[in-house]
């Protein structure tokens, strides 16, 4: 290769390098995830006046601010990512990223996208996000190094954003999307603490405290899953009851959250096995993405 060419390729290759960095410092999975609940509020709270430019309004706020959260995220915890296999690789650990390059594109972000809301859309949607952001950084994030509870603390803003949606629709918050907050809610916690099963000797190793001890009754976690697994269920059953969801997400709602129950009471009534807790984990990401959907193209 002639020296012109790596001239021109080496920084072009740094520049690619260094923006799929940032784009990895916004947790690609868990934003995607953000905004699909977020479209789904904002869908059922338009009540078909669905405006398409008001949609792509609150969904570039909410990626502003979601991603720039999950970049603080990493930014406090890049000492415990670098000691996980799984999370080792992240851009600060792996330095491919500095820590105050992390801490300035969090903060820039999170704040540009609760100013965008607030000015672009209305003020009861930026702050429905800027809860998110607190208790997601203040409570959830460092609670995860002291109690295994940072589950039931960190559903709460991972069950906000279809309020994010509603309120950006209707400029209010009723009954409905507090439905949809409580499916999420309760969804999470299997998702979680499988999730937690899953990669338990990583979180051990940084010092992370995801699950709890057994006891001589057994694991209280195994008691959290099966509630909240049961709570879903019958939970998930409310938007066709109060009217903003037909049969056909009635019947979604319930095979898939039966099948869910099923599993998770497989995973916790025998020897606790990671192929069990991928099970749970995966029907957990079928369940969400797919009751929506169909709450969507079933909404009465």
């Amino acid at each position: 290769m002639s020296s012109e060419v790596a001239a021109i390729t080496n920084p072009l290759a740094f520049a690619r390098d260094r923006m799929m960095a940032y784009y990895e410092l916004n947790k690609p999975r868990v934003l995607t995830m953000v905004l699909i609940t977020t479209l789904a509020g904002f869908y059922m709270g338009s009540a078909g006046a669905f405006e398409v430019a008001d949609a792509l309004k609150v969904l570039a706020g909410t990626a502003l601010a979601a991603g720039g959260t999950l970049a603080l995220n990493q930014y406090f915890e890049r000492d415990t990512d670098a000691m996980m296999m799984r999370t080792r690789d992240r851009p600060l650990p792996s330095r491919r990223l500095t820590p105050i390059e992390g801490l300035l594109f969090g903060l820039l972000t999170s704040v540009a996208g609760l100013v965008y809301l607030w000015h672009a859309v209305n003020p009861l949607s930026a702050t429905v996000t800027s809860a998110i952001t607190l208790l997601y950084l203040a409570a959830y994030t460092p609670m995860k190094r002291y109690s295994w509870m940072c589950h039931v603390v960190g559903a709460v803003p991972g069950a906000l954003p279809p309020l994010i949606g509603w309120a950006a629709a209707r400029d209010s918050l009723s009954p409905e999307p507090w439905i949809l907050f409580g499916i999420m809610f309760l969804w999470q916690l299997p998702h979680s603490l499988s999730i937690a099963r899953i990669y338990q000797d990583d979180y051990t190793r940084a010092g992370m405290s995801l699950l709890p001890r057994e006891r001589p009754y057994g694991n209280p976690a195994n008691l959290l899953m099966l509630t909240a697994t049961v709570a879903l269920v019958a939970f998930g059953t409310l938007p066709t009851w109060m009217g903003f969801a037909g049969r056909i997400y009635l019947v979604t709602a319930v095979i898939l959250g039966a099948l869910m129950l099923y599993h998770a009471m497989k995973l916790v009534r025998g020897t606790v096995t990671e192929a069990g807790a991928r099970r749970v984990m995966l029907l957990s990401l079928i369940y969400l993405p797919a009751v929506l959907l169909v709450m969507v193209l079933d909404k009465v």
